[in-house]
């Protein structure tokens, strides 16, 4: 069989599946520049355990997880399209003191953050008691060196938080979204991506372009200004003010509950977010650690496809089925939409 045979044949057998195996060996059998985007979440340094042999995020030392990691990622640039884009969302964590609830249980949630040895932060090498360990841009910093474009640090911000004990610091209210590319072009849907402009801004143009401004003026000693190079088109008056902006980088999306047995869910309104601006319609998003399948439905509900991969079975029967659901509901919700019509 020819090479491009074999590799139809795999994106043919493997589009909108999950496969459950681990994320580097299962990589590694896609096909090279076969995937438009991926969108994830790697576990997170020793802030759960989910109790599979070979999983990432409960190694001994923090260089050992970013080494993983780093191997993982690698491989999501080989088998990215040269125009693919690559959205990873990381929190970050601190070095434990050993207090706390420790060994402490949920007996409702067994398998929970706080059933699974929470403060298994303790006593990591190169790092004090209470230090932010600064694991985000620890990975973010080694895939640049690994030869990806690091192109934007995007702000998740929550206002619904989790609640922390701490008194001496604030409360952590964000995780990093980082956008990386293989190449220095890629597909980025600008258009899809703005959003209404500010009316402050407004009033900035409106001052910028009026026809008395000193940056017009000769000999004023004013430096021109790249907002103000549009001057030849006339003042903005009325409607010709501009009414959209690009979308900056902090996006405030609260975290949506999910009654499955999955805690490390992330809303799909930041998926969609990601989805619509770095992959084309009809092209397939990869989520090397799906969990409890968000990219899977969000691609299907966007005209895209994707191809997951999880290490449990159990999560990989809970994303399946929650995709189910999830795309019956919203096919529901279409027709009903078209019957109003």
């Amino acid at each position: 069989m020819s090479v491009s045979r074999s590799k139809e044949k795999f994106i043919k057998e493997n589009t909108n599946k999950i496969i459950c195996s681990d994320a580097l060996e299962t990589l590694r059998k896609i096909p090279d520049e076969s995937i438009s985007c991926c969108i994830t979440s790697p576990p997170y340094y020793r802030l759960r355990n989910y109790h599979k042999e070979g999983q990432i995020g409960r190694e001994s030392t923090v260089e050992e997880y970013l080494d993983r990691l780093l191997q993982v990622f690698h491989e999501v640039r080989r088998v990215l399209k040269k125009e693919g884009t690559c959205f990873i969302v990381m929190g970050d964590s601190y070095a434990g003191s050993g207090g706390g609830k420790g060994q402490y249980i949920d007996p409702k949630y067994p398998k929970a953050r706080n059933g699974n040895n929470a403060l298994a932060t303790k006593n990591i090498s190169g790092y004090k008691s209470k230090d932010l360990m600064g694991i985000p841009w620890r990975l973010a910093l080694l895939l640049r060196e690994d030869g990806w474009y690091l192109r934007s640090d995007i702000i998740w911000h929550k206002e619904n938080a989790m609640p922390e004990a701490c008194r001496d610091r604030p409360t952590r209210s964000y995780e990093h979204i980082f956008l990386l590319t293989k190449s220095p072009k890629y597909y980025y849907d600008y258009d899809a991506m703005v959003e209404p402009m500010k009316e402050v801004s407004k009033k900035r143009y409106v001052r910028g372009r009026k026809a008395d401004n000193k940056y017009l003026k000769e000999n004023s000693g004013a430096k021109l200004q790249k907002i103000n190079e549009a001057r030849k088109y006339g003042e903005y008056k009325g409607d010709n003010v501009p009414q959209f902006r690009n979308k900056r980088d902090i996006w405030t999306i609260n975290t949506t509950s999910f009654r499955g047995n999955h805690y490390a869910t992330f809303p799909p309104k930041l998926v969609e977010i990601c989805m619509i601006a770095g992959c084309p319609k009809n092209e397939i998003v990869l989520d090397p650690f799906i969990g409890s399948g968000t990219v899977g439905f969000v691609a299907l509900r966007h005209n895209r496809k994707y191809i997951g991969i999880e290490l449990s079975e159990e999560y990989v029967n809970l994303a399946k089925n929650r995709i189910s659901e999830e795309v019956k509901k919203f096919n529901e919700e279409q027709k009903q939409e078209v019957q109003k019509e």
